[in-house]
């Protein structure tokens, strides 16, 4: 039986969740705060977490933050009431797997979840990752994997392991469109829920990040109603 922790700190929300997804034959660890969820985390190391952003004694942001030091891999879902964009980059860049904005129906947080659940359990070795170890060059950008930082001159730019899997699965089909589907397969993993922006999200960010221009992209381009292209 699939474990979720369930972290929220709003009593209604947290025993409506449990009620629900208990209902739906997850097993439900609920905690109510950030520290208890850390602690329920170690103990229970449940197979999926969901987590408030706005938490008494740690946030949810810091709660992600303690989980992907113990575990790089198990699924991580964000509640959060608010809706502006650098709430949800900045839970995406510290390895949630995907957001909701709150209010959400029932059925809605129940597909995000299996979609997630799907596409982790089914998840696949690709080029991307066998090749994860060795550094590579785009225009002038120098990244090494292995530090999960790139480097332009003397600048240093830190990545996530996703950051990563977006340029190397760039750089390895250069001068190739790579649609938005294939992104979300090879990156994310395969069942990438469709309404989910995560992805553009994700890109938009790491392109402020990792161009000299990001008005005029030399490492992530845009190729309008195809994908993204890196020459």
């Amino acid at each position: 039986m699939t474990k979720i922790l369930i972290a929220e700190d709003d009593e209604h929300t947290r025993e409506a969740l449990r009620e629900v997804l208990t209902m739906e034959g997850f097993q439900v660890v609920a905690a109510a705060d950030g520290l208890q969820a850390v602690d329920f985390f170690r103990v229970e190391n449940p197979d999926f977490v969901c987590l408030d952003v706005m938490m008494p004694g740690l946030n949810g942001y810091e709660v992600c933050k303690q989980i992907r030091k113990q575990d790089e891999k198990v699924p991580i879902l964000f509640l959060t009431a608010k809706a502006e964009e650098i709430d949800t980059v900045l839970g995406l860049e510290l390895g949630a797997d995907d957001y909701m904005t709150k209010p959400f129906g029932v059925k809605e947080i129940i597909a995000r979840i299996r979609a997630i659940l799907r596409r982790t359990a089914t998840r696949v070795s690709t080029s991307v990752t066998t090749k994860g170890d060795q550094v590579f060059t785009m225009d002038d950008l120098r990244i090494v994997p292995d530090e999960l930082r790139a480097y332009r001159g003397e600048v240093e730019i830190q990545l996530s392991p996703r950051d990563v899997k977006v340029l190397r699965l760039l750089f390895d089909r250069r001068g190739k469109v790579v649609d938005r589907n294939t992104l979300a397969d090879e990156v994310w993993g395969v069942d990438y829920f469709p309404e989910s922006r995560a992805l553009d999200q994700h890109i938009s960010q790491l392109r402020k990040r990792v161009e000299k221009d990001p008005s005029q992209p030399r490492v992530i381009r845009t190729v309008h109603g195809a994908g993204y292209r890196y020459e």
